[in-house]
């Protein structure tokens, strides 16, 4: 049994802190941010502030390989989420029979999780209420590392952290999780240490959206879409209790889709992309136009050249690998590093120090970097258009796996086999080259997928967006 800190109560933090405090070490977690408002969804989402947390009023989209882990190791978290009013569909359960050819064995992990952060924070809390051995401090930040005595070689070992209330909390082992801008760098580097090796992708993407509730009673089923056009892509995600959200992703340095972020040229962009966006439900808007730059994709590696910049430290989440927040990756990669932390522990303990660390990064690259670098090289492609699109200028020759997702995307709406392998790959359970491994998913694309894949043909031009921006000057 391990004393051990988590730093950061968000979706990837307090997954850790309830798969090692139900594994038996006894877990401490520390967070900035004020505990949720007692109520339901609604008083969730009204009163809980997470200044800590630049995505926290983002949509969200939990995908299948999340929903599978979740199911499988904290299953008491989803019940609550449904508690709650989220809810898990494919888009299977969204589609008519006559699309999806009924229901089929294996149709469930397709399933993703519908509902906005607060309702998910919210279920996780509770789950952490009631683990024996976890205990969540909040309004509590940590602001330094506690140095121990060096490990080999004269690497720094990290023996807990120090809060901003100058208190030491010692741990055998410190779990980052404190997201995107973790400052775990910089305090490392003032025990000491090396810096992380850094690898970032040189232009990143923001985010333009707004969260609507549907009007009425009746609320029907909603599959999420992520549909790229000219220049933009438009993400639409069902949530909990009548909400969805309609996101546009827009490559950071386009100077021109800026003025999304005012309301009245997002609604009239919005317009063009008719039941695109809205799925024909009537709704009616519940945020202003919130805009957040999502950063470009980014990995930390805290062991480098066969050695650990410090021991008694680990990073999870998008504290160490920071993905493209439109495709909803970051939750499923967080949940299987904390996975995976555990697991190393299990099998080898904190003793030596530098055996949990190196353990610990090898797990990583082995399980969970596959999943990053198959989002890095998407994002790349993606970026690729977008920047072709811009300017005018043709499209880059497309790279093997990202021809062979659009061409699953292209072709999924017109047939059943090639519909569902496509899903698997957005859920995160399948490669795109693994995915088209079954002969009839070959067979269709070879058929049916166009030459290259091109934008879908009801979606609106970047000259039309364009003008829509345009039109109240």
């Amino acid at each position: 049994m391990a004393r051990i800190v988590v730093v950061g109560a968000g979706l990837t933090g307090t997954a850790a802190a309830l798969l090692l405090a139900r594994d038996g070490h006894r877990v401490t977690v520390l967070e900035r941010d004020a505990a949720a408002p007692s109520g339901d969804a609604a008083a969730l989402w009204e009163s809980w502030r997470r200044p800590g947390v630049s995505q926290f009023r983002l949509g969200h989209l939990m995908l299948g390989r999340w929903r599978g882990l979740v199911g499988r190791e904290l299953p008491d978290v989803l019940a609550e989420v449904e508690r709650l009013g989220g809810r898990s569909e494919s888009v299977v359960d969204a589609l008519p029979d006559s699309v999806t050819g009924g229901p089929r064995a294996g149709d469930d992990e397709l399933r993703s999780v519908f509902a906005r952060r607060p309702v998910l924070e919210a279920a996780l809390a509770v789950a952490c209420s009631r683990t024996r051995g976890l205990v969540v401090r909040r309004g509590v930040r940590a602001v330094a590392l506690l140095r121990g005595g060096a490990a080999s070689h004269g690497v720094p070992h990290v023996a807990g952290v120090v809060s901003d209330g100058d208190e030491p909390v010692p741990a055998d082992l410190v779990v980052d999780a404190m997201g995107r801008h973790s400052p775990l760098p910089k305090l490392l580097a003032a025990i000491g240490a090396r810096r992380p090796a850094e690898e970032r992708e040189p232009l990143g993407f923001v985010y333009y959206a707004r969260h609507f509730r549907v009007v009425g009673d009746d609320v029907p089923p909603m599959a999420a879409a992520l549909i790229h056009v000219e220049g933009m892509s438009l993400l639409r995600i069902p949530a909990d209790n009548g909400t969805f959200s309609v996101l546009f992703s827009c490559a950071a340095n386009d100077r021109e889709l800026r003025a999304l972020r005012d309301e009245a040229a997002w609604e009239r962009v919005r317009a063009l992309f008719g039941h695109l966006a809205m799925a024909r439900v009537p709704a009616e808007p519940i945020t202003p136009v919130q805009v957040m730059p999502g950063g470009a994709d980014r990995h930390l590696a805290f062991v480098h050249d066969g050695e650990p910049v410090a021991t008694g430290v680990v990073a999870v989440g998008d504290a160490a690998m920071r993905t493209n927040p439109s495709l909803g990756r970051g939750a499923s990669i967080g949940l299987l590093q904390a996975r995976v932390l555990r697991d190393v522990l299990r099998a080898v303990g904190t003793e030596p120090p530098e055996r949990l660390v190196t353990s610990a990064a090898a797990a990583f690259e082995a399980e969970v970097m596959p999943l990053y670098r198959r989002t890095v090289a998407e994002d790349r492609a993606r970026m690729a258009e977008i920047q072709a699109d811009i300017v005018g200028a043709p499209h880059p020759p497309r790279a093997p796996d990202w021809a062979l997702t659009r061409a699953l995307a292209a072709v999924a709406p017109k047939d059943r086999d090639v519909l569902r392998a496509y899903a698997r790959t957005v859920a995160q359970i399948l490669d795109p080259r693994t995915a088209v491994e079954d002969p009839a998913v070959r067979a269709r694309l070879r058929e049916l997928a166009p030459t290259p894949p091109g934008y879908p043909r009801r979606a609106p031009t970047r000259a039309q967006v364009l003008a829509a921006i345009d039109a109240d000057r």
